[in-house]
């Protein structure tokens, strides 16, 4: 039984969080869930500490177990290759947030913000820290702003 358990533990917590890519929506989830909001703005196919964050610290396993238990993921993404191109409605939801929360277009761009869209921190490039103590700043951020 003990292992039926373990083995369903370790099945939950390989599961990757979900990235959204509508504040509307993250919001709707952060409110019901209690949760914060992680917007990160990031370049997928050509901004190289867009590329580090995403695979050194967002699929760290600490970060992911973090973020599942106390963050809505939005993902901003601004590819430049026209072959990566968003569709035009998620084009004008991207250019929408970033307009609200990024004006400077600075790449990547982190922002933890509350359930109603304020922004209580923000990161300006790749943080030059582990992916432990950039959930551990999380975490901390999070427990003083409640």
């Amino acid at each position: 039984m003990r292992y039926v358990l373990s083995l369903c533990l370790a099945c939950f917590l390989s599961i990757p969080f979900t990235w959204h890519n509508d504040m509307q929506e993250a919001s709707q989830i952060a409110k019901k869930e209690n949760k914060y909001i992680l917007l990160n703005f990031s370049g997928s196919d050509w901004c190289g500490p867009c590329i580090r964050m995403h695979q050194e610290i967002f699929s760290s396993e600490v970060f992911q177990t973090m973020a599942q238990s106390r963050l809505v993921m939005v993902n901003a993404d601004f590819p430049r290759n026209k072959k990566n191109q968003l569709p035009a409605l998620q084009q004008k939801k991207n250019d929408a947030m970033a307009d609200l929360y990024n004006p400077k277009g600075l790449f990547p761009l982190t922002l933890l913000l509350n359930a109603d869209g304020k922004v209580i921190k923000q990161w300006e490039g790749l943080p030059k820290t582990t992916p432990e103590a950039f959930s551990n700043e999380i975490e901390n951020t999070i427990s003083t702003h409640p």
